[in-house]
């Protein structure tokens, strides 16, 4: 009997306002699969500081604890779902620092961009698709934007009601669970 692949969503904001925790645990919960195992990975619980290895990670020559914990993290993981908000058309540096700290830990694997902002953020979506590429990881068909808008949320920020503003997209995360169950599982 083999084992379920594991599959991390990665919560890349650490705004203290935030919610893409939020938006990811609802994409934990619409992407639940019989043939695979689902878990966050909140990176401001994991709070890596800025890039502070002296070697580059191509080297796999941590001198850090908090590298060395973080690689081993990842490491247990089969595939990724990063989930951010786009910032400036870009995305938050730190998912950027969290990807830049490992390098062979990502080679291979699938990652799914699940991006949200005005227009789903597609720009930060592009920009992403580049550095996965660099990592060598294997950028999945299935990249879910996410449209937000003002009216989406109360006055301190927070979603409404997430169900019905996201409704639309529940068919594209089950094709993300699909697709992670079809690469992994054959």
């Amino acid at each position: 009997m083999s084992t379920k692949p594991n599959i991390g969503l990665i919560i890349g904001s650490n705004r203290p306002t935030r919610v893409c925790r939020t938006v990811a645990e609802w994409a934990m919960k619409e992407m639940e699969h019989e043939a695979l195992n689902l878990s966050l990975i909140d990176l401001a619980e994991i709070n890596l500081p800025f890039l502070d290895e002296p070697e580059i990670p191509a080297h796999h020559n941590y001198e850090k604890e908090h590298t060395k914990a973080w690689s081993e993290l990842i490491s247990g993981y089969d595939g990724f779902v990063l989930i951010f908000p786009q910032y400036n058309w870009g995305y938050p540096a730190v998912l950027k620092n969290a990807l830049d700290f490992l390098y062979d830990e990502w080679r291979g694997k699938p990652v799914s961009i699940m991006c949200y902002g005005g227009h789903g953020g597609f720009q930060a979506t592009l920009s992403m698709k580049l550095v996965t590429q660099g990592l060598h990881m294997y950028n999945m068909a299935t990249n879910p934007p996410l449209d937000i808008s003002d009216e989406m949320f109360d006055a301190s920020g927070q979603f409404k009601n997430i169900e019905k503003d996201f409704a639309r997209y529940k068919t594209s995360l089950q094709a993300v669970s699909n697709e992670f169950a079809d690469l992994l599982t054959k």
